[in-house]
């Protein structure tokens, strides 16, 4: 779908401090069925920076779909998640939890903060790349997002 085609790209959010889980997202999504535009932040500050088109940010488009990790440096993922799906612009953006953790509380807090899935990265670079796919091709390709939270 992408070769040669034009298309309106889908913004997606990576929030992840991890280099090697970015790169593998990168790489999981270049070959995607869906024409995306990947832009990666590496903590929950910054994170917020580019959600509320704060300082470098300020011309940034408004993401389609957030990739979120939990534990992340100077604000963590549960504060992130909490600010997105409480703020009247961002709450509508579905959010997917991606992250190391498997405790039934981050589960449950994510869920209670209204992250619209939570999927465990798991440890295999084949799966980890099957679930970044898997992710592209339900939410990009199957669902219908909401019109009117992009420019």
């Amino acid at each position: 779908m992408n070769a040669g085609n034009e298309c309106t790209p889908i913004d997606i959010l990576l929030v992840e401090d991890n280099p090697g889980d970015v790169r593998l997202t990168r790489e999981a999504l270049r070959d995607a069925k869906v024409c995306n535009r990947l832009h990666v932040v590496e903590d929950g500050a910054e994170a917020l920076e580019f959600l509320y088109r704060e300082g470098a940010y300020v011309n940034v488009p408004r993401p389609d779909l957030i990739l979120l990790d939990l534990n992340l440096p100077r604000k963590d993922g549960r504060e992130v998640l909490a600010k997105i799906k409480t703020a009247e612009e961002l709450k509508r953006i579905p959010v997917v939890v991606l992250t190391t953790s498997k405790a039934e509380e981050d589960i449950l807090k994510a869920y209670d903060l209204h992250a619209n899935c939570y999927i465990c990265k798991p440890v295999d670079l084949d799966q980890f790349i099957a679930i970044v796919r898997s992710i592209e091709d339900f939410w990009l390709a199957l669902v219908k997002l909401p019109d009117g939270h992009r420019p």
